[in-house]
């Protein structure tokens, strides 16, 4: 057995701005009867090429990709002693609660993506977070009528009603073939007896030292006696967090939503101001919803539903670009990133009117990602001139009615897919801890628009459709997909990123589609993102400054610093795993250090 960090010669490469051309073939060449990797003109198979800048690791029987190698090899572990991939995805969601708290969660919620081989349907199961019964649409609007950015986003009213508890040990009941307390076995004794920390978790607690202080909780389980941060190597144990994961090991989700854990979650709302209730906690379900789905040269895409924004503007992009020859243009060339920038400006405007819960709101997902829509749109887009985002409006028209997540992908060798994105929102939440349960909370209420126009932590803008309402499940941009090509998964991918998700999901589906990249090259490419407001491209190190003067000529607008420089920096953490007729692929994004793809 093996794993693989994210590679050191791809971060070097990205950062020296090297550019990486696609590899000769589209994935269009796969054999409908026999899925099998895109290859050359002699039959050679490119995504398994070792002239190739890049390598995925391969597999025979299982891979887990995640952001977190320890997580990853808990994953891989329960794949080898029979587990199937739901009870693999399981163990690595908890085990990631422990290893990677900047993201990994038990207080925050998510989605996941099951293809199970023998079903035609991919199940679609959500356990996003949802407003506790007192919120109200002006909680966080302050006496003059402007939203607190502060109690937005960190205080305890910021808190939503955690998810992921009953979200994991959902999929488990109805998808896994294991017990509970067999796959969270391997969390408890992590956060019970402690692991080495690692370059990427001693550097984020040293850097959000002291947004813990603030909470004398957080302060205690993250910090070290004095307030000194951990340092690489040393070894990170959570007694408060173990308790908890043996009171979900004993009791199932009700040891959480239920009982003495419940109990410290309403106290600690209640000593500081929070909204979340008993009730709140036992009334809370996760739902199944049935999964978006469109094509994209023979594939199909099947991703997140409302409310997740993620999978409608995924495929709503998917379907413009479908018109232009992408090839012909070239990977990341001028006009290829133009269309996608024009295509993007588009999806998220519809994204800022029409999307929200769709318990509360009809989202009109059937029409967004309708092909006569698409060639609508696609009939606005001028190639070789820019759209300005001040010009475009929700296409459809008036209807009748963070950046830190964590992503893992579970494939097998006998077709079975899961693709998970969890989140807290910022990276560690809100900062704050359940006091006793050793578990940050979430500040997703920050995903709701607090009110109309007034961007979210990330920009985003929002209506109507996402105003808080109790119980209510904000908008995300959360976008775990797998791709299938005749009813068979053929990868599965999806990343952190909070509204750059959607845009590098979309790049990372096109990098292997198109372009037939492997999923490391497809992972590491440098990507771009625009949100239609602000009127900015932002980019990754990589991107040629020559094909953005030429962007600039046509009257794109780039993200820049004050002095003038150009503003580039890394996006998103995307874990992909491939299945091939020789095996499996799996990689974890280089852009993160302790990221592993480990194989079975």
């Amino acid at each position: 057995m093996r794993f693989a960090r994210g590679a050191a010669v791809a971060a070097r490469l990205l950062l020296a701005g090297v550019s990486f051309p696609a590899f000769a073939q589209t994935a269009a060449s796969i054999d409908a009867d026999e899925i099998e990797a895109p290859g050359d003109a002699a039959g050679a198979n490119a995504l398994l090429s070792y002239p190739s800048l890049f390598h995925s690791v391969r597999a025979e029987r299982g891979m887990v990709a995640a952001q977190d190698r320890l997580a990853a090899e808990v994953g891989r572990d329960i794949l080898a002693k029979g587990g199937n991939v739901v009870d693999a995805a399981v163990a690595t969601g908890f085990a990631l609660a422990v290893t990677h708290p900047q993201a990994g969660n038990l207080g925050g919620g998510g989605f996941m993506m099951i293809k199970l081989a023998g079903r035609d349907d991919v199940i679609a199961l959500d356990y996003r977070e949802m407003a506790p019964s007192g919120a109200t649409r002006d909680m966080f609007l302050n006496d003059a009528g402007d939203v607190d950015n502060m109690r937005a986003r960190f205080s305890h009213l910021s808190s939503g009603v955690p998810g992921s508890v009953m979200g994991l040990t959902t999929a488990l009941e109805k998808y896994g073939t294991m017990k509970l307390k067999d796959v969270i076995a391997p969390a408890i004794r992590l956060a019970e007896g402690g692991y080495p920390t690692s370059d990427a978790l001693a550097d984020a607690l040293g850097e959000y030292r002291e947004r813990f202080a603030r909470d004398p909780s957080s302060a205690a389980y993250f910090l070290k006696a004095g307030g000194a941060p951990y340092k690489s190597g040393e070894i990170f144990r959570q007694k408060d967090l173990a308790k908890t994961l043996k009171a979900i090991r004993d009791r199932g989700a009700a040891g959480f939503y239920e009982g003495p854990v419940a109990d410290l979650i309403v106290d600690e709302m209640q000593k500081n101001g929070g909204l979340i209730t008993r009730e709140d906690l036992k009334a809370y379900r996760a739902v199944e919803r049935q999964a978006v789905a469109g094509e994209f040269r023979g594939y199909q895409i099947v991703s997140m539903p409302p409310p997740s924004s993620g999978g409608v503007h995924l495929i709503e992009m998917l379907n413009i670009l479908e018109g232009y020859d992408l090839k012909k243009m070239g990977h990341n060339t001028a006009d290829y990133l133009g269309v996608l920038v024009e295509s993007m400006r588009r999806a998220y405007a519809d994204r800022s009117e029409y999307l929200g819960d769709p318990d509360f709101i009809k989202v009109p997902v059937d029409r967004l990602i309708d092909q006569a829509y698409a060639d609508k749109l696609r009939g606005e887009i001028k190639i070789g001139r820019a759209t300005k985002s001040e010009d475009v409006k929700p296409g459809l028209g008036p209807l009748d009615e963070s950046p830190q997540t964590t992503h893992y992908s579970v494939m097998d060798s006998e077709g079975n897919a899961v693709a998970a994105t969890t989140t807290l929102n910022f990276t560690f939440g809100n900062s704050y801890s359940v006091d006793g349960a050793g578990f940050l909370l979430n500040n997703e209420m920050d995903d709701f628009s607090a009110k109309a126009g007034a961007p979210n932590g990330f920009g985003l803008l929002g209506a109507r459709a996402n105003e808080i309402e109790p119980g209510k499940r904000p908008l995300s941009s959360m976008t775990p997909t797998i791709v299938l090509k005749d009813g068979k998964a053929v990868f599965a991918t999806g990343t952190p990123g909070g509204s750059t998700i959607i845009t590098i999901v979309l790049q990372n589906v096109l990098n292997m589609i198109e372009f037939g990249m492997n999923p490391m090259q497809a992972n590491a490419t440098p990507k771009i993102h625009h949100q239609w407001q602000p009127d900015r491209i932002m980019t990754e190190p990589g991107i040629s400054l020559d094909t953005i003067k030429i962007m600039e000529g046509r009257g794109f607008l780039f993200a820049r610093t004050p002095d003038g420089a150009l503003s580039q920096r890394p996006m998103g953490r995307t874990n992909t795993v491939m299945r091939t007729q020789d095996g499996l692929l799996g990689a974890a994004d280089p852009r993160e250090p302790d990221g592993a793809a480990a194989p079975y």
